[in-house]
């Protein structure tokens, strides 16, 4: 034998003992992973209790003192917080998810996300069956739950239309419900501030609700109105109230806020209507996102109601009659004092003319030697342009806050870095709410921040195993550094991945590892 073959035979031999000593080391192994000596909030409102928690598979296997046993994989925690993964009741990332760019959901991950629900303020696709396909196709790193959206389902079947709908109508609506509920659909969504939505009367959303409710499904709504477009905002609260009653089924109304200086201080008697409907037994939760500003589009927010009907095209034919004109502009000042003036609005994306991306309409206006009505007409004949709209007021923002009954939301987009100007809240909404408020200002509790954010939303849209640390349930656990915990995105520089979550499992499988990003996707489709 040469002795080149005797060295083979020698590396032969080791690589098979090292495979041999691994394998048995693993078959020695109690557990996959052991997450050593962390702070363990358990989702619920508990404070925390220093401890260790046990992973196998995609379950969590053992929570307590597990220092006599071993895992293939051991995690030193000693001074971070593990948590359940966060779980985003009302998100935009849908169509993102959906593509090969995106399906990773990095911005998510990077906050802590391990669930988000889609197809929030009544729209979305209706048909969710090809929607699974579409977010399975390239993997997910997160779980998404589905909504049926309300809006969607009226356009489907009406158009734009603004009439009362048939009782074919109905039927044919219903049917869509119904199919989205048989496909695991959480509930139905509704956005009433917009078209078609808005012209749907409490009574036919009652009726499409009670269809969900019929399947254990929620009702969460983007409320009729959120300032004093129209009903006002109190009246829009109510008119949740009435639907979670009648359809007999939780009610949640999203991303809950007093927008805009005639309605400031307006959260008082938001708050009370909620809690005096929960004591008449009406089950009626919020959610909310922890910034002063909101995301919508130039068209929803200066243009009169009346004057959206039939869609732009139909409303730039109104804006060219002499006679409608000033009263479409007139409605047009009205909602832009709503808003607070031309400074606070800011453009979050337009198609025609990126470089406008990230600045205040009134200072585009003035540029432009136009008054901000004009300038917006402008944007609109050019199809229009999403904003930020800074309308909020902080005392209305922390009573809302520190109700027992809000959830955690982003309302946030998941677009490719460096697309248009989004609001930060996509990539910075559970980071800036653990640092600004919790940190911070301590405005509410960490055990109260997470709870908002992980036990709270299972409980509230019945998701079985997850939001919760204990044996058994799913192993989408968080486990980041307080210290560490930061939101560099701001609202003229977005693009930026949020900070202080060192380990993320999504199912049992790491999305995030030593604070590095893993690009993973263990996510699945969650099914009601």
């Amino acid at each position: 034998m040469t002795n080149f073959s005797i060295k083979k035979v020698i590396q032969k031999c080791l690589t098979t003992a090292v495979v041999f000593i691994s394998t048995a080391a693993m078959a020695m192994a109690d557990y996959d992973v052991i997450i050593r000596d962390a702070f363990v909030l358990d989702g619920m409102g508990n404070p925390w209790i220093k401890t260790d928690v046990a992973i196998n598979g995609d379950r969590i296997a053992a929570v307590g003192d597990l220092s006599s046993d071993n895992g293939a994989r051991i995690i030193d925690a000693k001074g971070l917080y593990l948590s359940p993964g966060f779980i985003d009741v009302h998100s935009h990332a849908g169509q993102g998810l959906a593509s090969e760019e995106l399906s990773a959901g990095i911005p998510l991950v990077a906050q802590g996300i391990t669930t988000v629900f889609v197809n929030p303020d009544g729209g979305g696709p209706t048909d969710l069956a090809q929607q699974k396909k579409d977010f399975l196709k390239d993997g997910l790193g997160v779980n998404v739950a589905l909504l049926i959206p309300q809006g969607s389902v009226r356009r489907n079947v009406m158009g734009m239309s603004t009439d009362t709908p048939t009782l074919s109508q109905m039927v044919a609506m219903k049917a869509l419900v119904d199919e989205g509920m048989d496909e695991g659909a959480f509930g139905l969504s509704s956005g009433l501030f917009y078209n078609p939505g808005s012209f749907s009367t409490t009574e036919e959303v009652i009726e499409l609700a009670k269809i969900a409710s019929a399947k254990g499904g929620v009702y969460t709504s983007h409320i009729r109105d959120e300032s004093s477009y129209t009903v006002g905002v109190v009246a829009a609260v109510d008119e949740v109230i009435r639907i979670a009653d009648e359809a007999d089924m939780p009610g949640v109304v999203t991303h809950i806020k007093a927008l805009g200086p005639t309605v400031w201080g307006y959260s008082a008697a938001m708050v009370e209507r909620i809690n005096m409907a929960r004591t008449r037994g009406i089950e009626v939760w919020a959610d909310q996102y922890p910034y002063e500003a909101s995301g919508t589009n130039i068209f929803s927010a200066l243009v009169p109601r009346w004057a959206q009907a039939g869609g732009l095209d139909v409303f730039l034919k109104r804006l060219a009659d002499a006679e409608v004109a000033p009263r479409v502009i007139e409605g047009m000042l009205e909602n832009l004092a709503r808003r607070g003036g031309a400074s606070r609005l800011q453009i979050r994306h337009f198609a025609k003319d990126p470089a406008i991306e990230g600045r205040l309409v009134s200072d585009l206006a003035l540029e432009s030697n136009m008054d901000p009505i004009e300038y917006s007409i402008h944007l609109l004949q050019q199809g229009g342009a999403a904003l930020v709209s800074y309308n909020m007021n902080h005392d209305d923002i922390e009573k809302l806050m520190k109700q027992p009954w809000t959830m955690t939301g982003s309302d946030g987009d998941l677009v490719p870095m460096g697309y248009g100007a989004p609001h930060p809240r996509g990539y910075g909404t559970y980071p800036h709410k653990l640092k600004h408020y919790v940190n911070e200002k301590k405005v509410i509790s960490l055990s109260q921040a997470i709870r908002s954010m992980t036990g709270l939303p299972a409980q509230v849209f019945r998701i079985k195993g997850r939001g919760i640390i204990q044996v058994g349930a799913y192993a989408d656990i968080n486990i980041f550094d307080m210290d560490k915990v930061n939101d560099p995105s701001v609202y003229t520089d977005p693009h930026n991945i949020a900070e202080g979550v060192e380990y993320l499992f999504v199912n049992g499988t790491l999305a995030v590892d030593k604070s590095e990003l893993t690009d993973a996707r263990a996510g699945k489709v969650l099914q009601k």
